[in-house]
Parts: structure tokens; sequence; C-alpha cells
């Protein structure tokens, strides 16, 4: 009885993590002939599982939308999964740390005592990098209405927010109309949420912070777009104008690029602004905890840099270009002598 149940469990386990499974494919993976199969099918059904007999060639079993997930649904390594997973969510997309810990204290007091224990045997230390920087709390209302929009294919209508989370009313030198938008992705890129919408007032793509957006749903749907490019990362991560603002640093500094926005844009550090210029230059505004740090960075995108400010961000690249030119000198004389060559 214990094994059948263990069985059942992972039956269960199975049907629930895709929409449709072959039954022989599910007797490979339990291990066991496709009549059994079958009996624990109906097993599951009797304790009222909506498990959904698919005919024809391509056929299989389904498990049925709106049942009641009991505790035991979740096995030990899913049980594992769910504490890693609800532990380093934080780490990657910021402002949802209570919600996972609520989340996850949750889960183990309606855990068996096995699964609870499996749960509890991973405790993760967190510890915070430098260049980890906050971003607003995610608002769970704003999240659900766009990845509602986003999935049933619904337009939105957008008001845009400051960087603190007010909004800007009319008159504002920063105010800007409601738009209507057809959202078509959310992504999650570098702990901020962004949604990839065509706007409809100008016809043109943009890329748009959720935290920076109050949404409106409506019921009016529209018929998906091909995204440019098709490539949605190099979409995102290339648009400059996605309405990030600069993230408090000890240290802030810019300067102006010979690159275009596009490409700056990809590669900047999180918490930084792109400044489209022209179709060949662009201005770039971030922070770090020194002013050789910010020289750094602008260091790694191999461009001409003008206007560089402030002049303690000058000084900082002048000492840095000092040591570089130093430490060259010193290996080249710290080098073997070549011996001469000699001609007969």
């Amino acid at each position: 009885m214990a094994s059948t149940s263990r069985r059942a469990l992972r039956l269960l386990s199975l049907l629930g993590s895709r929409r449709q499974w072959p039954l022989r494919e599910l007797a490979t993976r339990l291990g066991v002939s496709e009549r059994t199969v079958r009996r624990d099918i109906e097993t599951l059904r009797r304790l009222d599982y909506p498990i959904t007999t698919v005919h024809g060639p391509d056929g299989g079993y389904r498990l049925g939308a709106g049942h009641t997930l009991p505790p035991l649904l979740f096995d030990d390594d899913q049980a594992l999964a769910v504490a890693v997973a609800l532990q380093t969510a934080p780490s990657t997309v910021f402002g949802l740390g209570d919600d996972a810990a609520r989340a996850l204290a949750a889960l183990e007091q309606v855990m068996p005592a096995p699964l609870r224990a499996s749960m509890e045997s991973l405790r993760l230390t967190r510890l915070q990098n430098y260049w980890e920087f906050p971003a607003p709390p995610i608002d769970s209302t704003a999240l659900t209405a766009v990845g509602a929009a986003v999935r049933h294919r619904h337009v939105l209508v957008t008001e845009t927010l400051r960087a603190d989370g007010s909004r800007p009313e009319p008159g504002d030198d920063d105010f800007l109309p409601a738009r209507r938008i057809e959202p078509h992705h959310l992504v999650v890129w570098a702990g901020r949420w962004y949604l990839v919408a065509y706007d409809l007032a100008d016809h043109e793509w943009r890329v748009r912070r959720v935290d920076r957006l109050r949404p409106r749903p409506t019921t009016h749907r529209f018929t998906a777009r091909e995204l440019p490019g098709e490539d949605l990362a190099q979409f995102v991560m290339g648009t400059h104008d996605r309405g990030d603002t600069p993230v408090a640093w000890q240290c802030t500094g810019s300067a102006r690029l010979n690159l275009p926005a596009g490409v700056v844009a990809r590669w900047a550090p999180g918490g930084s602004v792109v400044e489209h210029l022209d179709t060949d230059h662009c201005r770039l505004t971030l922070g770090a905890w020194s002013w050789a740090g910010i020289a750094g960075i602008l260091a790694t995108f191999d461009a001409e840099l003008t206007d560089v400010r402030p002049p303690e961000l000058v000084q900082a690249g002048r000492r840095l270009a000092h040591r570089w030119a130093t430490m060259t000198e010193t290996g080249d004389s710290n080098s073997p002598t070549r011996p001469s060559s000699t001609i007969d």
C-alpha cells in the first residue's frame, strides 16, 4: 500500500508538471506497466482528481484545471526545489523578498512531516554583492494586471509613474497622458520587470518598467505582432529608453560615448541610464563606490569618451591612465632582453 501511494504521488506530480503525457512515457517514468498506470489513474480519479483521457495518435492523459492540490502533491525533490526557488527569488527579482518568505512559511506549515523536513534541510544565507541595487517593491496588482493582459491579448491603458511611485498630475512638467498599448511579453532582466508592448498612438514597439506603470485592463483583444528582429532578449537589452533611473551610489558620473545608444544599453550595468544623442553617440550615467570604479567601467566600452562629468571623474581617469602606463612600463622593463640578431 505504501508503495502504491508513493507511486500515485509521483504520477500526480508528473501529470501536474506539463499539459499532457502519453501512457507509454508515464509507464517508463514510473517503472511499471501501462496497465498499472491505468489502475493508478483510476485511483486518483476516485479521489476527485479530474484526469482527462485524450484520444488519438497523440493522445494520453491530462490533469484538468480547477482541482485542489493537497500538500502531498510535492515529492521530496519538488519540496527541495520549492525551498531553493523561494529563498533565491529575492536575489534575482528585487521587491519580492517578503512575499517569497511568507510563501515558504505557508508551504512549510501545510507540508507533512517528511516533506517539511526536506524543505527545512536547506537554509540559505544570502550575501549582498556590492553591485546589487535595490528596486521598488513590485505592486502585485499591477503585475497581475499586466500578466493577464499579456496572456489574454487584451489592450492595456497605462499611466507613467515617477521613480518614487508617485503619479504626475496634469500641468506637471513630467506629466504624460495615458497610453493604449498592446502588451506582448513580460520580461525579468537585471532584477527588473519589463513589459514589451506595441504603442497604438505612435505605432512603435516600447519597453517599459512595470513598476513605473499604472495599468488599467480592458476587454479589447488584439492580434499578436512580430517583434522587430524576433529576438526578445536583444530587443529588451538593446532598448535604451526602458524607463530606468540612476541608482543612488556614493559616486555618480557620466560621459559621452562614441557608440550607439542601443549598443551601450545592452552592456551597461544595472542601475545605469543611457541617453540617445544621435545615431553614433550616447551619454551613459552610472554609479559606483568610487570614481575609479566608474572610470574603469567606462573604459570597458573601448570607445572615445568626451564631455566627462564631474571633474572628480576626470581626475580619476587621469590617475588610472597613469597607473596603467606605469604598469606597462614596469612590465616591459622586467621582460627578458632579446638577444640581437647576427648577420653573417
